[in-house]
Parts: C-alpha cells; structure tokens; sequence
C-alpha cells in the first residue's frame, strides 16, 4: 500500500510512472516506484504481475510528411 498523500497511481493505471521513486540505481539503469514498477532509462517497465512494458519514446511516433 502506498504510503503517500495522494496515493500514488496504481501499478495497472495509465499514469502508473507517476508514482514516486522508492529506489534509483541510475548506474544500473532502473528505478523501483512506489507501486512496484521497475523503470528502466530507455522507457521500458517491468510490471509487479511480471508484465513487460516496451520502451516507449516519444521518438518512436512516426513524423507526419506534408502532402
């Protein structure tokens, strides 16, 4: 349970990187949120279920060509 006020967004909510680091390893690349996602640097999520997150960078949207 999410010891903060607000709580933080539930693991299976969209807006669930919100939630508040509990631990960062930055020369390891990942991070624990307060909700058990594991964040790693290039966007990827691991989910507390085991659920795999694809890394998702706003790069990754393909431009629009103009007509």
């Amino acid at each position: 349970m999410c010891p903060h006020e607000p709580p933080c967004p539930s693991a299976t909510a969209p807006d669930r990187e919100a939630a508040r680091t509990v631990t960062c390893h930055p020369e390891q690349g990942w991070s624990l949120l307060c909700n058990g996602v594991v964040l790693f640097e290039d966007t990827g999520e691991l989910l507390p279920d085991g659920a795999i997150i694809a890394p998702h960078r706003p790069t990754d949207v393909p431009a629009h060509t103009a007509a």
